[in-house]
């Protein structure tokens, strides 16, 4: 299709996370792109300046297909072969693609063997298909992170916040895979999350991702997202514990209502010194997205012994600090919604905290070289 962009155009392409490689920013001269920020790969086509974004949580996506807000003429799928039944599953990503089958006029998918058949959604009859490509491509695939000291040092903090028995939800990369593998040592957790990868299945593996307290799905992992290694897909093929379902469930609110000890843990761009997160735009580069974090947030702040918990490193990769006096970019989550914020250099407790005193711990998280400029960017606003 991209190839034959010049005899086809002009379309549009609507993207949610990048998972791909098939679009360039040079693709744009018959492409519309339009999409949910810069996830994944799509963060190069953000750079370039080629990707409209839709500034929408991730879990409205599929409510806005379905009300034809965001228009899908054809849906292009992968998918896992049939079953017994000669229905396909949607194997590793469930998210907001019911939605588009339901509304497409077309409907292509690739069909390959190493594609897992999955549970916890509608499976997809072949009548509904307009086109098979039969192929055996592998799903996206990602490599295993490089942990680093700061990311082992947020992991340890955002552990000791974390007790037994809870749910956790958290999102994709360095560190999120460091803190789910800070939590070998706890008992009986649950995952309701956007994403499962690698380290989920290490912790399911060891014992320690149970789910056995989860009132919702007990026994069950549940995400809407299956994005890691070729290990994970197999390990997810036909396996009864781990359902991959809509993000039309695992976003909702009254789902999310349902779940105790809720612990949802974000990164972001940037927080500010009263706790607003940024977790989308670096000045006018966009970098991320909206995505659950807000859905989640929200519900982990409000569940019975849950928390809210925002997790990122206190200096960007050039040195600049992550902890600023003034967000640079839009508030992706209200401070109203975040518990907790989290560095290498400890975890800053916000909950009933004035704005004075949550500026005092929010300092004290900072890059050390940092806090006496933010302080006093702070005062000579003369905002507390």
């Amino acid at each position: 299709m991209v190839a034959q962009r010049d005899a086809l155009g002009p379309f549009s392409v609507f993207l949610g996370t990048g998972m791909g490689r098939a679009l360039r920013p040079e693709h744009a001269d018959h492409i519309r792109m339009t999409g949910l920020g810069g996830l994944g790969t799509a963060r190069a086509l953000a750079s370039a300046g080629v990707l409209d974004v839709l500034p929408v949580h991730g879990g409205q996506a599929g409510r806005l297909i379905a009300q034809g807000r965001i228009r899908c003429d054809v849906a292009l799928l992968m998918l896992s072969p049939p079953g017994p039944d000669g229905r396909h599953s949607l194997g590793c990503v469930v998210d907001y693609v019911d939605a588009a089958i339901a509304a497409a006029r077309t409907v292509i998918a690739e069909v390959s063997p190493r594609v897992p058949y999955t549970f916890g959604h509608d499976t997809i009859s072949p009548d509904r298909i307009d086109a098979i490509l039969e192929t055996d491509r592998a799903p996206y695939v990602t490599q295993p992170s490089r942990i680093g000291d700061a990311g082992r040092a947020i992991a340890a903090h955002v552990a000791a916040l974390i007790e037994d028995g809870s749910t956790i939800q958290t999102g994709l990369g360095e560190l999120p895979e460091a803190i789910l593998e800070g939590l070998s040592g706890h008992r009986d957790l649950g995952l309701h999350s956007g994403i499962l990868g690698d380290a989920g299945m290490a912790l399911i593996q060891r014992g320690v991702l149970t789910n056995a307290r989860k009132p919702l799905d007990t026994g069950r992992s549940v995400a809407t997202t299956l994005v890691g290694s070729e290990a994970l897909y197999a390990f997810a093929h036909r396996n009864p514990d781990v359902l991959v379902r809509s993000c039309g469930y695992t976003h909702a609110d009254a789902v999310l209502a349902q779940l105790p000890r809720l612990v949802a843990i974000n990164s972001a761009v940037e927080v500010d010194l009263t706790g607003q997160v940024n977790a989308e735009q670096a000045g006018r580069a966009i970098v991320g997205g909206i995505g659950g974090q807000a859905d989640f947030a929200r519900a982990a702040s409000r569940s019975q012994g849950g928390c809210s918990i925002i997790a990122l490193p206190a200096r960007a990769s050039g040195g600049a600090s992550r902890i600023v006096a003034r967000l640079s970019g839009p508030v992706t989550t209200p401070r109203a919604d975040v518990d907790v914020v989290v560095t290498e250099f400890g975890a800053a407790d916000l909950r009933g905290c004035t704005l004075s005193e949550r500026r005092r711990r929010l300092l004290a998280i900072a890059a050390p070289e940092a806090r006496e400029g933010l302080d006093r960017a702070v005062r000579e606003e003369g905002s507390e």
